[in-house]
């Protein structure tokens, strides 16, 4: 059989839809590429030493009230008690070098903390999409992406990201799909790669940030490989792995 020895790649679309896919055995990884997991791996390339991915404001207020730094937004607005937003331009290496940073948003951070349960829980971005890739085709697991959505609804740039990397991880030969999310992802993928932030501009949520003039980070965030950073959940923390 031609997928014999070969792991599976499963694409999930909306964090609705995850008790479907849930495979506590496998990686999951998961992208809100507008801005959470872009915001994230920018982080960490800027020195952050760890961050605390928290899913309610209650929560991430009590982070504040004991000391820590705190990124956090709704609907792409930064909350009044928080140090930071979610835009990745926010995390200047002055500023977080060292530190651990509670990070709250819309999608994301809920998205990450769903998956806290699987094997290994990874960050994925377009930032990060060569390393991110690498790692899991050295890894013995099938994997799982996981889109953030927008609030619980199908999204553009994740599930786009989804099929990059579907893309890629097949094109080592190591992996196949049966999933049909996973094939409309990468079909996706092969319609946009050619200028992709340029067909982004179909995106519902691009057009959100620009009514916000938040929309300065739609190259950045659809630009692969600015960094090699691969942020993994650990314990309820994520962390930066190292070991590629």
């Amino acid at each position: 059989m031609e997928n014999k020895g070969k792991r599976k790649i499963e694409v999930c679309f909306s964090p609705a839809l995850y008790s479907f896919y849930r495979s506590d055995s496998a990686i999951v990884v998961v992208s809100d590429i507008l801005r959470a997991t872009t915001a994230i791996c920018a982080a960490f390339a800027n020195g952050v030493k760890n961050l605390i991915p928290v899913a309610g404001l209650d929560e991430a207020r009590e982070w504040k009230r004991k000391g820590y730094l705190v990124a956090a937004e709704r609907d792409g607005i930064v909350l009044d008690f928080a140090d930071f937003g979610n835009s990745p331009f926010n995390f200047h290496p002055e500023q977080v070098m060292g530190k651990t940073i509670v990070y709250s948003t819309t999608n994301g951070t809920q998205a990450i903390r769903m998956a806290s349960e699987a094997k290994h829980v990874a960050v994925g971005a377009f930032i990060n999409l060569t390393a991110l890739a690498e790692w899991i085709d050295g890894e013995d697991s099938d994997v799982l992406v996981l889109c953030a959505g927008w609030k619980n609804r199908f999204n553009l740039e994740d599930s786009i990201f989804a099929g990059a990397l579907a893309d890629s991880l097949i094109g080592s030969g190591h992996f196949f799909t049966d999933c049909d999310s996973a094939v409309a992802s990468r079909e996706l993928w092969m319609m946009a790669k050619s200028d992709l932030t340029g067909f982004m501009d179909k995106a519902a949520h691009r057009h959100r940030l620009r009514k916000l003039g938040l929309d300065d980070v739609m190259e950045y965030c659809h630009t692969p490989d600015s960094t090699r950073v691969i942020p993994l959940l650990k314990d309820h923390l994520l962390v930066e792995h190292t070991d590629y």
